[in-house]
């Protein structure tokens, strides 16, 4: 069938694999060096609890049969090793079938991860790692060129992250509708990067004028993926670049450079650059076999859009929503409510028996979650940092803190090396507090003055007691 596929965005193709293959190690190797302390066997959500409760079905992993820290830690990093494969172009050396079952292998290796990730793999970009990486499956090696039906997937997973974006928006908050949410979401979103101060301090008639512009590009642009080119490409274009945009003024882990990618991948980059994009001159016809599973898998993929499709039409829209466990086709949306104060959990500790009000209380630090005033936020995206983003939502309120937050005192109380390796800095090198407490701080960037005179891009202020000091029954440090 001469229309199954399209030559021309054989460069589209190459590089949206090779970005997902960096995204796909990016997260695999987060999986890695930090699933001890989160979901391991001593971890605060641990992994063995959570396949004893819920069903296979409900969350298909190899972990239902088997759970070690050493079997997580073999199963993380061969998806290192596979991602790094793929990285180099491994499936270009395999014949159609080979290429096929080499992308099959990561989607199937962090489907396991995320399915057990309980709280710590909650978020949107995690089930949208898992559809993309699995329509990559088919999207065939370099013998033959892209297939036109996963092309249109990938197009409509950027449809729905775009749009249901930017529905979830214009139902949720009403600043969006004023356009005045950027006077806050610079300052007040999950993790802030490098540049969110700078960000925030542009006038606010340019807030304005980006709050418009992220409308149009969520609400209308999308629409235009699905018209001729070059229409479809100057629209993918530009929703790259406001990707872009989002990846300079905060770290929202790899759901921008995935997005990116998908908006690659609608790019016809031969009307660009011409000659230079051609596609090899040996690329052959799709077999029979090849033709009918794209077709077989796309007509399946279209009947489970159908929840997704009304979620969108909803005037009780969701968010970040997989409706069937394998991930194939999910609900995605950002920022329905921005948060107009930023609210920071500062957790310390004492080594006094009987702590008071006068006790050398000292501060854990944190990766990349606000602390330290002084300390100037980092850039940590594609990189996820699961501990710090929950503290974002614990101090959005306690329910969230629901059921980790105690348990990472006890380690911290208990001086787990796998716990601290989490954080920044952790006040008691010799050994671990007697108490551990927790107190809720309001925090704010400074003014350019403030800047200037303190050289703190910070400004906090004590709001109230989040858990008032806490000890141990037994005083025991855990094992090493």
């Amino acid at each position: 069938m001469e229309w199954f596929t399209a030559d021309s965005y054989w460069l589209g193709r190459l590089v949206f694999q090779r970005v997902l293959a960096a995204v796909y190690l990016v997260a695999f190797l987060g999986a890695a060096l930090q699933f001890r302390a989160l979901i391991g066997e001593r971890g605060m959500l641990p992994v063995p609890r959570f396949v004893a409760r819920v069903p296979f079905r409900r969350a298909p992993s190899v972990f239902h049969f088997h759970y070690s820290d050493r079997f997580f830690a073999l199963w993380a990093w061969a998806g290192c090793a596979v991602a790094v494969a793929l990285l180099a172009g491994a499936d270009g050396l395999l014949p159609l079938w080979g290429a096929m079952l080499l992308w099959l292998v990561p989607w199937a290796l962090y489907l396991s991860i995320v399915n057990v990730g309980q709280t710590w793999y909650g978020f949107g970009w995690e089930s949208m790692l898992l559809e993309v990486g699995f329509l990559a499956v088919f999207l065939a090696g370099d013998d033959v060129g892209p297939p036109v039906l996963v092309l249109f997937l990938l197009r409509w997973v950027l449809f729905r992250v775009e749009f249901g974006a930017g529905l979830i928006k214009m139902r949720g908050d009403p600043c969006w509708r004023k356009l005045t949410c950027l006077y806050f979401h610079h300052e007040t979103q999950p993790m802030p990067g490098p540049l969110s101060w700078f960000f925030h301090r542009l006038p606010r008639p340019l807030h304005r004028v980006e709050a418009a512009a992220n409308h149009v590009t969520q609400l209308a642009v999308p629409f235009l993926l699905f018209t001729p080119q070059p229409i479809a490409t100057g629209a993918a274009l530009l929703m790259a670049a406001t990707q872009l945009w989002l990846v300079l003024s905060g770290n929202f882990s790899w759901l921008n450079w995935l997005t990116i990618a998908l908006a690659l991948s609608a790019v016809d980059f031969r009307r660009l650059f011409g000659d230079a994009a051609a596609p090899p001159a040996d690329l052959g016809p799709a077999p029979l076999w090849y033709e009918v599973l794209v077709i077989a898998v796309t007509a399946g993929l279209l009947a489970l859009s159908y929840r997704p499709a009304r979620n969108l039409l909803s005037r009780r829209q969701i968010m970040n929503c997989s409706f069937d466990p394998l991930h194939l086709v999910n609900a995605y949306g950002a920022f329905g409510s921005v948060s107009r104060v930023r609210h920071e959990v500062v957790i310390e500790g004492t080594s006094d028996p009987v702590p008071r009000l006068d006790s050398p209380w000292r501060e854990y630090a944190f990766k990349g979650k606000p602390g330290d005033v002084r300390r100037w936020p980092r850039p940590f995206a594609p990189y996820h940092l699961r501990l710090d983003w929950m503290m974002w939502f614990a101090a959005l309120s306690p329910g969230y803190a629901q059921p980790w937050f105690g348990p990472l005192v006890e380690r911290l109380l208990a001086g787990d090396r796998d716990t601290l390796r989490l954080l920044g800095r952790c006040p008691f090198p010799d050994r671990p507090p007697l108490h551990v407490r927790a107190r809720l701080y309001r925090y704010r960037f400074t003014t350019w003055r403030e800047l200037r005179a303190t050289g703190a891009c910070w400004e906090r202020s004590y709001v109230r007691e989040f858990l008032p000091p806490t000890r141990l029954e037994s005083t025991t440090s855990a094992d090493p």
